[in-house]
């Protein structure tokens, strides 16, 4: 797989084609200074945008390979080509995602994605983790590493509605109690 060829040649074809996107899963986390391995490339894009999203791909050797109301997958008959999963954007929290979503520069400065703020990274683990329990320990120890990444810097407030969106409210209560309380850690 040639990440930084396939990486390059998206970004460049959701500024023609005008899509709106934030780099999501593995890739974000990476960006974000809390690199995984990943095999796949992982964005949230505005439903509007799905049509536009298609024929880029489309033009670049992809085919979609499944799709639902939810998600899109596309997968590239050449192996150096990454699979690309897409979770389309169309609830006003999503879609908000994607307006806070800031520009990252890759590859020696050479290309530039717009990444999911760490917050909104959090935020789909703990859907993820909701939605299949069975993802719990990937997505449990992402969500840890981006919050001992940036526990002085998340909106706790922002990811506590997050947990009470998926009935977690405790947990990240907890959470917030182990890596967001900096003033009180640094008075002891």
């Amino acid at each position: 797989m040639d990440f930084e060829h396939v990486l390059k040649a998206l970004v460049e074809a959701f500024g023609r084609h005008e899509i709106r996107y934030a780099a999501i899963g593995g890739f974000a986390m990476g960006a974000l200074g809390a690199g995984r391995m990943t095999r796949d490339l992982d964005f949230l894009v505005d439903r509007d945008d799905m049509p536009r999203l298609h024929e880029a791909l489309t033009q670049l050797g992809y085919e979609r390979s499944a799709s639902t109301e939810n998600v899109s997958h596309y997968r590239h008959a050449d192996g150096r080509w990454v699979g690309i999963d897409v979770l389309h954007a169309f609830r006003a929290l999503a879609r908000d995602m994607i307006t806070r979503a800031a520009p990252h520069p890759i590859f020696r400065n050479t290309a530039s994605v717009a990444i999911a703020a760490p917050e909104d990274v959090i935020a789909l683990k703990v859907q993820a983790i909701a939605n299949n329990p069975h993802r719990r320990l990937q997505d449990q120890a992402d969500i840890e590493r981006l919050m001992e990444l940036y526990r002085d810097r998340l909106d706790w407030d922002q990811i506590q509605r997050y947990y009470e969106l998926f009935d977690l409210g405790e947990e990240g209560r907890e959470l917030r109690r182990r890596f967001g309380d900096v003033q009180r850690r640094s008075d002891t």
